[in-house]
């Protein structure tokens, strides 16, 4: 069952006749019902009431305060820090929001970077053109694609999911949000996927960049090595981005040489999203399998 503010009341106007001090009263409430329990100066005013001699627990009838008074500018702002700023209880701030200005809270999406019009419509011929040549996912080819790209990995993650969640009204878009680079304890790594999960991870070594070098001598000889391990003779299809190490002269006569065909990969696009959701790997499967 789910207390409502009036509950919360006769429950304070129990304590208070049964002689308990408004904190014992507060620490009561706290105890049993934790960040749903009204704050302190709520069981402190509702005391005054009632030693002032009122014995109704419902509201009086008023003119009310207008909508924007309880809407915040900080749109991240916490359940805690409305009812600190504006002295209400929490059933009251749960009702303005929820039912007076049908607001709720999510997480904004997580992006890499912000793509122009133009790019997102360069993405999308791609994704038709791969789902048309691949017959919707179902070609027997998809077993023979391996993707991969380098990314770093980081000791510390300072703002997670929960914490980037904000307030949006019905009639809004869901916000997104730039993934920030992280100056912290960081490893890079480069990591390859097949339908099929994971393949290889292979870490850059100390004081090492990503270059054409690194990348056809020591990356993709031990990503091909751990595919023919289980399959020899298999047709491979590399998915990669447009970066310089992928794309210089060096890397395509490697994979020449080695027989490798290429996928492609749109231009300006540096994720592989369509690429995960064209295996139906998410995110977080890929994220899992790290």
């Amino acid at each position: 069952m789910e207390l409502n503010r009036e509950h919360f009341r006769a429950i304070i106007f129990h304590n208070f006749r049964r002689g308990l001090s408004r904190q014992e009263c507060f620490d009561e409430l706290n105890s049993l019902y934790s960040d749903k329990a009204p704050s302190y100066s709520t069981v402190k005013n509702w005391y005054n009431e009632f030693n002032r001699g009122r014995c109704s627990i419902q509201d009086e009838s008023r003119a009310g305060r207008p909508k924007s008074v309880v809407v915040p500018e900080k749109i991240n702002v916490t359940y805690r820090e409305i009812e600190a700023s504006l002295d209400i209880s929490m059933t009251s701030i749960n009702k303005i929001l929820h039912e007076h200005l049908s607001v709720k809270k999510i997480c904004s999406r997580w992006i890499p970077h912000n793509l122009t019009n133009a790019q997102k419509k360069v993405r999308v011929d791609w994704c038709k053109e791969m789902l048309e040549k691949y017959i919707q996912g179902t070609s027997k080819a998809v077993y023979n694609i391996y993707t991969g790209d380098e990314s770093w990995i980081y000791a510390y993650e300072p703002e997670t999911k929960q914490q980037s969640t904000v307030w949006v009204f019905q009639d809004e878009a869901k916000p997104t949000k730039v993934v920030r680079g992280r100056s912290t304890s960081k490893q890079m790594i480069a990591c390859f996927f097949g339908i099929n999960g994971h393949v290889a991870t292979v870490a850059l070594e100390q004081r090492r960049t990503v270059n054409s070098e690194w990348y056809t001598t020591i990356c993709l000889p031990e990503v091909i090595g751990e595919i023919r391990k289980k399959q020899k003779n298999r047709r491979i299809i590399l998915h990669h981005d447009n970066a310089s190490s992928h794309t210089s002269t060096q890397t395509k006569a490697f994979l020449t040489e080695r027989k490798i065909e290429l996928m492609g990969h749109p231009p300006d696009v540096n994720d592989k999203n369509s690429l995960y959701k064209f295996l139906s790997l998410t995110p977080l499967d890929i994220e899992n399998r790290r």
